[in-house]
């Protein structure tokens, strides 16, 4: 099935010196811009394009990345803002609308916005929208604990970071557990930490419990190596400092030790660790 905002491989049907004709379905025979045919792509081959409307009547292929597509979520600025709407960069030519009634908030001109991607039916056009909870499911979720899962980070409360996970659910990294700087808008990658009974998805920028608890035990042993045999890194050492080294939490990082130690490879000292 052909369709607007996603990508599609079309075959070409023929060339010219414009550039290539694709087979587009119900949308006819487009024209690919000759700047934009990759070397060696002649008629009867198949290219993979992306698709959107130039204006009512004309859709354009293209081999650009837009930065996202329809049914995802992403950070956009906006370029302009009219009464009827406002404009966001998108990474094509043509940019992304906003219509006013799909606005959370007044949008301005140079601010950036975590929108969805949708498709106007009416219009047959691509759309834009920040009143996010009128795209995501509310449904309980079935994600396992520790499934790795595409974030995309939104407003930040006095509990922590609500997120968008896979572009469908919402989901809270909590304010205690983030060691990193988080922006919003920002694009990361995270792991379910638990599905709540009231349909709420707790999540957490780290494997949670013992899984992959030896790659960090190596990784330690490696740094202390790395240091001379004696890392300034302890478990007393600030939380940050801990996940800048090793990107995981204060508390994993002290039962990795403690492992270690148990098993005799590490001194623990109250200012450094040593190899036994």
């Amino acid at each position: 099935m052909i369709e607007l905002g996603k990508y599609n491989t079309l075959k070409s049907v023929k060339a010219s010196a414009d550039g290539i004709y694709l087979d587009a379905g119900n949308y006819g025979e487009l024209l690919l811009p000759i700047a934009e045919v990759p070397a060696g792509c002649n008629a009867g081959g198949s290219l993979e394009v992306f698709l959107y409307r130039e204006s009512d009547t004309q859709v354009i292929p293209t081999t650009k990345k837009p930065h996202a597509i329809l049914g995802e979520f992403a950070c956009l600025k906006v370029v302009d803002v009219l009464p009827i709407g406002a404009f966001l960069d998108w990474g094509l030519p043509k940019d992304l609308f906003v219509p006013l009634s799909e606005q959370q908030e007044s949008m301005k001109k140079g601010a950036s916005y975590v929108v969805y991607i949708y498709k106007d039916d009416r219009h047959d056009r691509l759309a834009a929208s920040s009143k996010l909870n009128a795209f995501l499911d509310r449904k309980p979720a079935a994600f396992k604990e520790n499934e790795k899962v595409d974030l995309v980070i939104c407003d930040q409360t006095e509990l922590g970071y609500n997120a968008i996970i896979n572009h469908l659910h919402w989901g809270l990294l909590y304010q205690n557990e983030v060691f990193q700087a988080l922006e919003y808008g920002q694009k990361a990658t995270g792991f379910i930490k638990k599905n709540r009974a009231d349909g709420r998805i707790d999540l957490s920028l780290q494997v949670q419990g013992y899984q992959k608890m030896g790659d960090l035990e190596e990784k330690i042993i490696a740094e202390i190596n790395k240091a001379g045999g004696v890392l300034k890194v302890t478990d007393k050492s600030s939380p940050e400092i801990i996940y800048k080294l090793f990107a995981v939490s204060k508390k994993k990082y002290k039962m990795a030790l403690g492992s270690l130690y148990k098993l005799k490879r590490i001194i623990v000292e109250d200012d450094v660790v040593k190899i036994k």
